[in-house]
Parts: C-alpha cells; structure tokens; sequence
C-alpha cells in the first residue's frame, strides 16, 4: 500500500496562505478599521475584551478552509503499482549422458555423472520462467521429463538419474537418437528460443540415427544445439564393482568424439565445450545461460483510488468559509 497525490501542483497553493497571514498582522491598513484618538494612552490601560481576543479566529477559519479545499483538489490517494511480467521464454532440453564410461571419476575425483547432475541442478536453479525438459541416453534414448516449468519436479527427476538407468536401457553411446527425441520434444514448441544441451563423454556407438543427421533435422525446425564434452585427456580411472572379486578401480580411455560435437554445435549455430574439470564445467553452463537469456519486460500499472475523507473535504472546506463569512459580518463585524 503507498500514498500517492493524484494532483501536486495544486500544493502550489499552499504558499499563499502565510502571505495572507503576514498580510493580517504586519500588511496594510487593518481590516478591522481604524479610529483616531487625540491620546490613545487610556487603551493602553484597558484589557482588551473576550470578543476582542477571538478577533483572529475569523483569519483561522478562512485559513482552515483554504487548506482543506487545497487537499481536497490535490486529490490525496492511496493504493499500489502492480507488475505485469511478460517473457520471451526459452524451451531448453537437457541430454545427459548415462552410459558405462559416465562412471569415470575424474571431474575433481567426482564421477562424471554425479558432478554433472550437480552442475546441471545448478544450471535449472538459474533459470527464470524458461520450460526445460530432460532427456537420459545410453545405448538408447528417453524422455526423463517433459518441458515444464515445475523445476522441483525436474531437479527430483535429476537425481534419480543413474548409469544406465539401472539396466533400464543398455549401455553405450546413442548421441543421433539423443539428439532425435530432444528435437522431438522441441519440433511443435513456440518459443522463440529452442535449445539442446547435449552433455557426453563419448562417441557414437548406438541407435539407428547418425548425429550429424539428427543435427541437421534439428536445424531445421529452429534447435540450437550446444554440445559439452566431459572427461579428461588420455586415460580415466572408473571403479568397476565386481561380485565375485569385489571392487576395484581400472582405467579406461577417454573415447570422446570432439570432431562430431564440433560440428554438431557448428550445423546448429551452438557452441562446443570440453569440460576437464567440475570447475570447467560450471563455467561452461554459466556461458551458456547468459548465452540463451531469456528476455523479460516488466510493466508497471498503478491502481490507486481516491481516499474516502477526500469526498468529505469539500464540503467541510467551505463549511469552514461560510461560517467564516457569516462571523466577519456579525459578530466581529468591523466599521467601514
């Protein structure tokens, strides 16, 4: 709730009244007349009446009167300015990858999976009113959640994200069927904005769709593609868990296909990250999203409404007049 003066200059007025005070006791000849006396010494000893001592209490009125009518058309309200928030959101799918190779504990002696679900909880943490849904790949590819704008729901789903989604798809590297089912989440959008992050470790080794022919279709129908390559140079430690001779840590080779992410990013106007650290990582989505900035416009609509005692100041003000009037020309009527 605010206070706002719907007509300020009004106010001006204002200024005039310690003039018509000033005016009263030091200006001019008196309103109340004037009598010459050859000695004026006897007033001096006379104390001056009852009548005489609320002879300024027709200047009050008059004043009084003049400050409510000049309230009154300063219209005095109250209310608030409401927001109305537009936005040019951004429809974002996130691809992650879950393979085998995922489980590389390189990213800071983090594996690659759990640093990038962190990083990629953060990334939704930073996003405003954009839909963003995800997409889980290995050796083949699903929709872990549709565009929404729920992130809670999102992030739960996030978590739940394993390698391989615990033998729910086998394992591998299908990146042209990841790529496939985001643009297909994406294909009927109408955001001005259509975005898949596609985060992996390795090359293309399953599904029926080649990558750079789901790049292409995806530039088609308006998806820009940013790809982010995870792991390090040479080999990787993975720890294998072992039944039968318990767990033990092995090394793996870093099998990442910079060449295909390049171009995939470069056929759809994306960029191509490597990440070689949990840091490198965050920063890479941190580019990202001022990359694909939603755009926000705020309007703002003031709702105010007059006070109720301004419909009383009126008739209240020129109450106070006339009874002005009628005093200065009865009771303290002066002579001409």
């Amino acid at each position: 709730m605010s206070f706002h003066i719907a007509s300020p200059w009004w106010l001006l007025l204002l200024l005039v009244l310690p003039v018509q005070v000033y005016w009263h006791f030091r200006g001019g000849v008196s309103q109340y007349g004037a009598l010459r006396f050859p000695n004026a010494g006897f007033l001096r000893r006379t104390s001056p009446t009852f009548r005489a001592r609320l002879r300024h209490s027709v200047l009050a009125l008059q004043l009084l009167g003049e400050l409510v009518l000049i309230i009154a058309l300063a219209r005095p309200q109250s209310g608030r300015v409401e927001q109305r928030i537009t936005s040019e959101g951004v429809d974002i799918v996130l691809a992650l990858d879950v393979s085998g190779s995922m489980r590389a504990f390189d990213l800071g002696n983090r594996e690659r999976i759990e640093a990038s679900k962190e990083v990629t909880e953060e990334f939704i943490n930073g996003r405003v009113s954009d839909r963003i849904g995800m997409v889980v790949f290995a050796g083949q590819s699903f929709t872990q959640c549709p565009l929404t704008v729920d992130y809670g729901i999102l992030k739960n789903l996030l978590r739940r994200v394993s390698i391989c989604m615990d033998g729910t798809i086998p394992d591998g590297t299908a990146i042209g069927m990841a790529i496939a089912t985001a643009a297909n989440r994406l294909r009927r959008s109408a955001a001005k904005s259509k975005v898949i992050v596609l985060l992996t470790d390795g090359s293309n080794n399953a599904g029926i769709i080649d990558p750079i022919t789901a790049a292409q279709a995806a530039a088609r129908v308006g998806i820009r593609i940013h790809t982010i390559g995870v792991g390090v140079e040479g080999r990787a430690p993975i720890r294998i868990h072992d039944p039968f001779f318990g767990d033990r840590v092995e090394f793996i080779e870093n099998s990442l296909n910079e060449e295909v992410l390049r171009e995939i990013a470069r056929i759809t106007g994306g960029e191509f990250f490597r990440a070689t650290s949990k840091r490198a990582l965050e920063r890479i989505y941190l580019d990202i999203s001022r990359m694909e900035q939603t755009k926000v416009e705020t309007l703002e609509i003031p709702r105010y409404t007059d006070l109720a005692f301004t419909y009383l100041l009126i008739p209240l003000g020129v109450a106070f007049l006339l009874l002005q009037f009628a005093l200065g020309h009865t009771l303290f009527r002066t002579l001409p």
